[in-house]
């Protein structure tokens, strides 16, 4: 818990420099190649991570990483940073946070939608455009498919979760049979 406190104060002070100088989605585009590139090359995240390794060698990695990437000069300042204060390993959680604080800067939010059955692309707009209204927000859709629902969709919307699954209804209807309601 504490190191997701972490990450989330970082992803917040970016952030607000990213609106001090209006470069947030630039920011996003870098942290995120960035720690997307860390989380698939384990043996790169070792090499800065590691703390088995000199810490000399380890930060002349990063920076030959940044320098490779064209990295900002804020977002350079920033990696260096996580490092000197030992929280490099903490860049998969500071980006989630950074992409989900700058998605509510931009008045976006991010919603899933699990149906059993394949929907048309009609139906998901028509989905999207209701919970778009709903939130005041525009919606980025994640759609992807679940037999074991047996029927209808699911949608999550941060903590809000909407449940109009078969496979719901039929547990609450047996549990409701359990304590001897009609249904």
């Amino acid at each position: 818990m504490k190191n997701l406190a972490i990450a989330r104060r970082y992803a917040k002070a970016l952030l607000l420099i990213g609106k001090e100088d209006s470069k947030a989605d630039a920011y996003r585009e870098e942290l995120d190649g960035l720690a997307n590139l860390i989380a698939r090359e384990k043996e790169l995240d070792q090499a800065i991570s590691n703390p088995l390794y000199d810490t000399h060698g380890r930060k002349k990695v990063l920076k030959a990483i940044i320098e490779k990437l064209d990295l900002s000069k804020v977002m350079t300042a920033f990696l260096l940073l996580l490092f000197d204060k030992g929280r490099f390993g903490f860049i998969g959680d500071i980006n989630d946070f950074y992409q989900k604080l700058a998605d509510e800067l931009k008045g976006v939010a991010r919603a899933s939608l699990v149906s059993a059955t394949e929907i048309s692309s009609g139906t998901i707009e028509k989905i999207r455009m209701t919970l778009s209204k709903k939130t005041g927000k525009d919606i980025i859709l994640e759609v992807e498919q679940d037999p074991g629902l047996i029927g209808g969709i699911v949608t999550r919307i941060g903590d809000l979760v909407l449940d109009g699954s078969i496979k719901t209804q039929l547990l609450n209807m047996r549990e409701s049979l359990k304590r001897g309601e009609s249904v």
